[in-house]
């Protein structure tokens, strides 16, 4: 008998252990609904909701109520139960007008006319007696996106006793693409292979495929595109279509829609054509049957992701016609069902003389106005490549007749990849209120996103997913925030990095002040001390060859000049950085006047911006009273100090998280602190070759040789 027990309590010693370790594995997200520390707050929250009345019965507003009593029971520490009809005093209540009687008797139809077919209203109100929180919306998605967000103001630990909430996305395609392939590895993913199992689907849903959908509606994205821009044709089969209907059955609850890269010779390669000409008539023939086919299968079907006449992709180009062309005979294969096209405007070649920072503009400004009503032109934050800080790209604005939706890049290509802690909010907010000037002040890229600026009722915009298998999803803990603030900024950009971070950092953690503070500081000027140690002063693309992995600067000779440090940076014994005013590429002339003479001026241009913009003396007096030689090499220390900094500070948390996230961030800081000491060190070499002036005597100096450095060859880097 005493054998039996000890061993018993042993078994549930290790099962309590085993369970707190999966807990805290990151694998819960933000959605970690733990129960409130805080008794005051606790009894406030349990006092306002006893019980959950959600009336309908569409599968929509099943996953809202399942939501609600799982974060409900979880937060209050008690059971909430969910009922058809109230029998409490202090209710819940979560439906539409249609939907629940209870919510047409508070004669809400005025307040939610300006919440659309996605916004809510979060209120508290009294009614017959009852006194209500309620969740109201006009569709059912919209009671979803509701409920999180109440399930989020109890998360944060914020006031529910006097609800006036009124919110309603500023865009209307909020979409991730993932650029996952079909064998399942992921072009620029550092988190495992791809989240979609097609070997077992359609037949198998992982629950990861219902708790990915759950994360995307938290935030209020709308949309997955499943398949790599570098598309597959194999996609668009029978074989294929019958296991992306799985995953669309399975995201529709959550008010996520699928759409598919299109490869531009699909006609050719599944259809037996013998061409792709967009003007063909048996190929837009193809196309409209095969979109009919994809609509049997997928009847919210949202449409197609296009790469064309980039990197080697096939396109219109390669048979005489334009962008345009290509765009709208796909546009016009959707239209009936509702669909959108997403043509990249990611496009350069190396034949071509122009900088190539200008080439994208070059193709489609001219394009302006030719695409069909269903066309959203995809266009980069920046115009060279997600590059860690980049001006905003000089179509934004440029294009008043064509919808432009925002391109940005969660995962971390040229930031560090996999290993390194950067909270990319801030670099969405410089894009997105950056002022393009294109009708006078005041004309942020935000305003072109969002339709604002010239009045267009189809608006998107896409991060480039960093999802994959890796139990916590984004491979470092902190790659989360960036999924996270990503879906509330394309929600509502006016929200500040400061808040999400605060958001993120509270439902991810704790709401402990002592641990917030300090770990949103590091959030917030993680990019920054990134872009130091680098890419510093607006230099760009100084990553190593294909992989981009670790420095590069001196990459050269290569099969496309394009693809290498040197056309970047153009150090020689004068000076460094890239000549793009008028005595260079004149790259400024295509922004709006007063944004090409400040870029293009010595003395107005950003100094952020400073070597993108311009060829500048190793001598140049900067702000600081430096020379550009002595602020290079200040501003590649201050990037690796940072780290450092960000080191001390995480170790002084230990006792405020949980050992199992805690060791995971200490060791990646670890690394990112290796990594960025190997950035400056390999940069800071290279760069003196050309300035023959020595490294400021109070910095720390290089511990090994450049060729030591160009030596580094590192194997097998994921996400080639």
């Amino acid at each position: 008998m005493y054998k039996s027990v000890c061993l018993l309590l042993l078994l549930l010693a290790f099962t309590a252990v085993g369970q707190k370790l999966l807990a805290e594995d990151g694998y819960r997200l933000w959605l970690r609904y733990e129960q409130v520390p805080d008794a005051a707050r606790l009894q406030a929250y349990r006092q306002a909701v006893q019980e959950i009345v959600v009336q309908g019965n569409s599968p929509t507003l099943a996953a809202a109520q399942k939501e609600l009593q799982a974060g409900l029971s979880g937060l209050l520490g008690q059971p909430i139960p969910a009922r058809q009809a109230p029998s409490q005093q202090r209710i819940l209540l979560a439906g539409t007008p249609a939907s629940s009687t209870l919510i047409k008797e508070l004669n809400l139809t005025e307040k939610l006319k300006a919440a659309g077919d996605e916004g809510y209203l979060l209120l508290t109100t009294t009614q017959g007696g009852q006194k209500y929180t309620v969740v109201a919306a006009n569709t059912d998605v919209g009671v979803l996106y509701g409920s999180f967000h109440l399930l989020r103001l109890l998360q944060t630990q914020e006031d529910i006793s006097t609800l006036s909430v009124a919110s309603a996305p500023k865009i209307k395609h909020r979409v991730l693409n993932h650029w996952d392939n079909l064998d399942r590895t992921v072009e620029r993913g550092y988190a495992g292979f791809s989240l979609w199992d097609w070997h077992r689907l359609p037949g198998y849903i992982d629950q990861r495929y219902l708790d990915y959908a759950r994360a995307n509606a938290s935030v209020g994205i709308n949309g997955t595109v499943l398949t790599n821009v570098n598309a597959n044709a194999l996609v668009l089969t029978p074989e294929y279509l019958v296991k992306v209907a799985a995953l669309a059955d399975a995201f529709r609850p959550y008010g996520l829609k699928v759409y598919l890269t299109a490869r531009f010779s699909a006609p050719i390669e599944i259809g037996g054509l013998k061409t792709a000409d967009p003007l063909d008539e048996q190929v837009r023939a193809w196309w409209k049957q095969k979109t009919a086919e994809i609509y049997t299968y997928v009847p919210d079907f949202g449409g197609f992701l296009v790469k064309a006449n980039s990197e080697g992709q096939p396109g219109p180009q390669n048979y005489g016609r334009s962008h345009a062309d290509g765009a709208n005979m796909l546009a016009d294969a959707v239209a009936p069902k509702g669909g959108i096209v997403m043509w990249r405007a990611f496009v350069y070649s190396n034949e071509e003389p122009q900088d190539r920072a200008k080439q994208a503009y070059n193709e489609f400004k001219p394009l302006d106005g030719q695409f069909r009503d269903n066309v959203l032109v995809q266009v980069k934050n920046g115009p060279v490549d997600f590059q860690p800080r980049e001006p905003f790209h000089p179509l934004f604005g440029a294009m008043p007749k064509t919808p432009l939706m925002m391109e940005f890049q969660l995962t971390q290509e040229y930031l560090g990849q996999g290993t390194t802690l950067a909270y990319l909010a801030p670099l969405f907010k410089e894009v997105l209120g950056a002022d393009t000037y294109a009708k006078g002040k005041g004309a942020t890229v935000a305003k072109v996103v969002d339709g604002t600026l010239d009045r267009h009722p189809l608006t998107g915009i896409a991060g480039v997913a960093n999802i994959g298998t890796e139990r916590n999803w984004t491979g470092h803990q902190f790659g989360q925030a960036n999924w996270y603030s990503f879906g509330r900024l394309a929600w509502d950009h006016t929200l500040s990095s400061e808040k999400l971070a605060d958001e993120w950092l509270k439902m991810t953690f704790t709401n402990n002040n002592t641990f917030v503070a300090p770990v949103k500081n590091i959030l917030l000027h993680s990019r920054e001390a990134i872009v130091n140690y680098m890419t510093p002063l607006g230099l760009h693309h100084l990553m190593a060859w294909d992989h981009h992995y670790g420095p590069g600067p001196w990459v050269n000779n290569k099969h496309r000049a394009d693809w290498t440090a040197v056309y970047y940076h153009r150090a020689d014994g004068e000076g460094i950085g890239f000549d793009r005013t008028k005595t260079g590429s004149n790259a400024v002339e295509q922004y709006f006047a007063p944004v090409a003479r400040q870029f293009g001026s010595l003395k107005k241009v950003p100094e952020s911006y400073l070597l993108w913009f311009h060829h500048v003396g190793w001598d140049y007096k900067m702000n600081s009273g430096r020379t550009l030689w002595n602020e290079l090499c200040y501003k590649y220390s201050s990037g690796v100090d940072t780290v450092r900094q960000m080191q001390q500070t995480w170790d002084n948390l230990q006792e405020l998280v949980d050992e199992e996230r805690f060791q995971h961030v200490k060791m990646f800081l670890a690394m990112q602190e290796k990594e960025a000491t190997w950035w400056r060190n390999s940069c800071l070499l290279y760069f003196q070759t050309f300035s023959k002036r020595s490294i400021p005597q109070e910095l720390e100096k290089p511990d090994k040789t450049l060729e030591y450095y160009m030596g580094l060859d590192p194997k097998f880097v994921p996400g080639i």
